[in-house]
Order: C-alpha cells, then sequence, then structure tokens
C-alpha cells in the first residue's frame, strides 16, 4: 500500500467516525423529544399511609414544557424540579400529575396516599 492510499484512508475513517459520531448524538438528542415529557415523584411513594395532613410532593419533570397536580398548574425550576405542598383530606387520596410537552403529547401518573 502506498503512503497516498494510506492517507486516503485514513482520511476516510476520521470522516466516517466523525459522521457516525454526528449521527449517534442526533439520535441521542432526537430520541428524549421523541418519547415525550417524564415524570419522577422522588417524595412520597404512591401507596404510603402519612399521619400528618399537609405534605409536600417532590420531583422532576423531563422535557415537560408544563405540569399539573389536580389540574392546577404547579411551578417548575430550570432544571425541572418541582415541590408542592398539598392538603389531605382524611382517609384514602389520589393526586394527578399531569405534564406536557412543547410538541403537545401528554403523560401522567397518578399518587395514592392514605391519611390516618
Amino acid at each position: 500500500m502506498s503512503r497516498r492510499e494510506t492517507k486516503f484512508y485514513l482520511k476516510a475513517m476520521v470522516i466516517g467516525l466523525f459522521l457516525v459520531i454526528l449521527f449517534g448524538y442526533g439520535i441521542y438528542e432526537v430520541w428524549n423529544y421523541a418519547i415525550g415529557p417524564r415524570i419522577l415523584i422522588s417524595t412520597p411513594a404512591s401507596g404510603i399511609a402519612v399521619s400528618e395532613s399537609l405534605i409536600s410532593i417532590e420531583g422532576q419533570v423531563k422535557n415537560g414544557k408544563e405540569i399539573s397536580l389536580n389540574d392546577r398548574p404547579i411551578v417548575v425550576d430550570q432544571a425541572g424540579n418541582f415541590s408542592e405542598k398539598v392538603l389531605l383530606s382524611y382517609g384514602y387520596n389520589v393526586l394527578m400529575l399531569k405534564a406536557e410537552d412543547r410538541f403537545g403529547k401528554t403523560t401522567e401518573q397518578k399518587l395514592e396516599i392514605v391519611y390516618k
């Protein structure tokens, strides 16, 4: 193999590698928007029993433009973190979190809490 052929193959491999990395990064970025918003609740866990009527619901929304708790908008910081205080009624409580992204895709997550 001549020196000229070696340079050609080396250039082709570098350009090919660059294109593969660029394509992979593009897929990675588009994938987050294609799957829609996600709601991650850190506290409290669904199905728990609590002894206090005022609780704090904390978590994070990913790829969401807005989020609501029982159809009431809640504030989200730049990183997607939220914290909302909720007053529970005695007995079984169902709280619905709903997130929507900028393309109109929505997701819901149900949180069930028993106040004793």
